[in-house]
Formats: C-alpha cells, structure tokens, sequence
C-alpha cells in the first residue's frame, strides 16, 4: 500500500511540476488520477489482477511525466542560442581550451 501513496504522490509532484502556473485543485487530469486510484483501491489481501494493471498503469504514467520533463529540461540546455563562442561551446561539452588553467 505504500507504494501505491509514493507513486500517488510522486505522480502530483510531477504534475506540479508540469502546470506550474494552474492551481491543481481545478486539474482534471489530478481528478481522474485520484478516481482511478479510488476505484481500484484493494486490500493487501486481494489479489486482483485490475489492481495490478492499475500499478502498472500509474507507474507507465509517472515515468512518462518525468520523461517529459528531463526532455524539457535538455531541450532547454541545449537548445541552440545563435552563435556561442568557442568557449562557451568547450564549457558546454565540458572541455577546456588549451590556454585555460587545469
């Protein structure tokens, strides 16, 4: 059961991340997460394979969101800015240039 609340609560992180600007009160995509989980809310004891196909659901979901975001991260960091100069390009790829001190 505690994974399933850590996934939960890694999955609204997430979405705070991705709506930074929007309360997530009004999120319809929060609702239906939260229904979701609700509806196939079980005991330990169960074994149920919509529960199991739900986990499964959440986590594909969570690692999508934080994958989208690492993308935007790198597209941001690396997205070409015009001209850089040589040393912004060696300190971008992480070189030194040969007049920089080691």
């Amino acid at each position: 059961m505690a994974s399933k609340i850590n996934t939960l609560r890694q999955i609204i992180a997430e979405l705070r991340q991705a709506l930074p600007n929007d309360s997530l009160k009004d999120s319809l995509a929060l609702r239906y997460i939260l229904s979701q989980f609700r509806k196939y809310k079980t005991t330990s004891e169960q074994l149920c394979k919509a529960r199991e196909e739900m986990e499964f659901m959440a986590n594909t979901y969570l690692c999508y969101l934080r994958s989208s975001r690492m993308q935007q991260e790198i597209h941001n960091e690396f997205h070409g800015k015009g001209e850089r100069s040589v040393r912004e390009t060696a300190n971008l790829v992480g070189f030194k240039l040969p007049h920089d001190p080691k």
